[in-house]
């Protein structure tokens, strides 16, 4: 969903007043599918108890909402990414992107071995998707144009891909004809192969030309019509989990850390693939003001990994440990494009290890946004933790910091269908208050939130969406 309050409205999340609009997007994919797949039950009050009622608002779930439910201005949408949603992963001329090849010679690292080769098949449905959009009155799509599909050989000079331009033309037009605004995303993980096989991909500084020729080519062709644009999503999850963990394409870790792992280093990749990713960043935010803003009056930010964190006691070290958790998350992409640099903690703790930036990227870096998406899902407790063992360096424990989901036996919240999300919906609130105050006020988007289960669609749709519609409905948006 996407919400969209003006400055008079923040009383509705208990925000406080400013001189600037606050914009916030919240995206439930969720009432989409179910509509997709026949599903849905409808939309009336329940009186279902949970076991984590808020406070604020009875157990009642409102009436159907529509877009007489919200104010003037109000955004009411959704969010795709390409690879988990367009399929179509070997047609319309399409390159292969690192996801492609992950899920193909690693098919075991999906929990249940499914891949993006058809996916939602998007590609082909897309009016139906859109009439879908339509029909539940949302106005808004957050959707990511696929790199390889755009350019199959990763750069300008390879070519650019007429039917991958005709497809997102396409999908831009029927969004727009049907009162529908697209939030485009450039970059949500899928790095072209090619040039993973040719430098390493992100671990190299050439990538940065080569996205911003990407870039270029989309703001180009699209941005006559796209007025949002997003650079990229979670650098921090496809630095640290990509990079740090191996959990994500291309799947790279210390050996030590996980023996599945395709080859890389915990304590140093993911610091040089975050710092290029702000740079590519950075430099494509620099294009865009200066060759596009002015005839094409759009605006450009990045959507960050905004999980919350709450000190597990009083103590002074769990209250330090919590903010150096900010620190090493959302601030590690958001502070250098405030501040021009890394947060301080960081450079003390990470050392040598952390890439410097010069003082041209630095000055380039500091206010290379027009807006702050948020990607809000889970709160934990934090707790302070010792250092790391020198032998083991790496970037999931440099913040010296514990994160738990429990305290004194007591989950934070109801815990959802993946091992790291619990519902704990006053979190979206204290992050966009922690954003607000420590990054002078931005623009700020909820471009991602939602509930994980592994429930099957069509039960879980039929069965707890009334639960789930008391959840979201009473305690993130009313």
């Amino acid at each position: 969903m996407t919400i969209s309050f003006q400055s008079s409205n923040l009383r509705h999340m208990g925000l406080p007043r400013s001189n600037s609009t606050l914009l916030l997007l919240i995206l439930l994919s969720f009432y989409l599918l179910c509509h997709a797949t026949g599903a849905s039950s409808s939309l009336t009050p329940s009186t279902i108890s949970d076991e984590h009622n808020s406070d604020d608002h009875d157990d009642r779930v409102p009436v159907a909402a529509n877009r007489t439910s919200f104010p003037a201005g109000f955004l009411f949408g959704t969010a795709s990414s390409a690879y988990q949603y367009e399929g179509a992963a070997g047609e319309g001329g399409k390159g292969a992107s690192i996801w492609d090849t992950y899920t193909s010679r690693y098919p075991g690292k999906i929990a249940d071995r499914s891949n993006g080769d058809v996916a939602i098949d998007e590609y082909h449905r897309y009016k139906e998707d859109v009439a879908i959009m339509k029909n539940m009155g949302l106005n808004a799509y957050r959707f990511s144009i696929s790199w390889p599909r755009i350019l199959p050989n990763g750069t300008v000079n390879g070519g650019v891909n007429k039917e991958g331009i005709t497809y997102y033309n396409n999908l831009i037009n029927e969004l727009l004809a049907n009162g529908i605004k697209p939030f485009v995303t450039l970059y949500h993980w899928d790095t072209p192969q090619i040039l993973e096989n040719e430098y390493g991909g992100f671990l190299s500084s050439k990538i940065v030309k080569d996205f911003v020729g990407y870039a270029d080519v989309c703001f180009k062709y699209f941005g006559d019509r796209v007025q949002h644009w997003v650079t990229l999503n979670e650098p921090l999850a496809s630095s640290l989990y990509a990079y740090g963990v191996g959990m994500l394409a291309p799947g790279r870790c210390s050996k030590w850390m996980n023996l599945n792992c395709t080859g890389g280093d915990s304590g140093t990749e993911p610091y040089v693939v975050g710092h290029n990713l702000l740079l590519a960043h950075a430099t494509t935010v620099k294009l865009y003001r200066e060759k596009y803003q002015q005839t094409q009056k759009g605006k450009i930010g990045i959507a960050q990994v905004s999980q919350w964190g709450i000190p597990l006691s009083d103590s002074k070290q769990d209250h330090k440990a919590t903010q150096r958790q900010m620190d090493f998350t959302l601030g590690w992409f958001m502070d250098p494009l405030a501040t021009g640099n890394y947060p301080r903690s960081m450079r003390s703790i990470v050392g040598k290890r952390l890439p410097k930036f010069s003082e041209e990227e630095s000055k380039m870096l500091k206010g290379s946004f027009d807006f702050v998406g948020l990607n809000y899902y889970t709160t934990a407790y934090i707790s302070n933790a010792p250092p790391s063992n020198p032998i083991f360096l790496s970037s999931t424990t440099d913040s010296q910091t514990n994160a738990s989901a429990v305290k004194n036996g007591v989950p934070i919240g109801p815990k959802a269908g993946v091992f790291w999300q619990y519902i704990y919906p006053k979190g979206i609130r204290d992050v966009v208050l922690y954003t607000k105050r420590k990054y002078n006020n931005p623009v700020i988007y909820i471009t991602e939130n939602g509930y994980n289960s592994r429930i099957p669609l069509r039960v879980l749709c039929a069965t707890f969406l009334p639960r789930i519609n008391k959840i979201y409905y009473n305690n993130f948006i009313l």
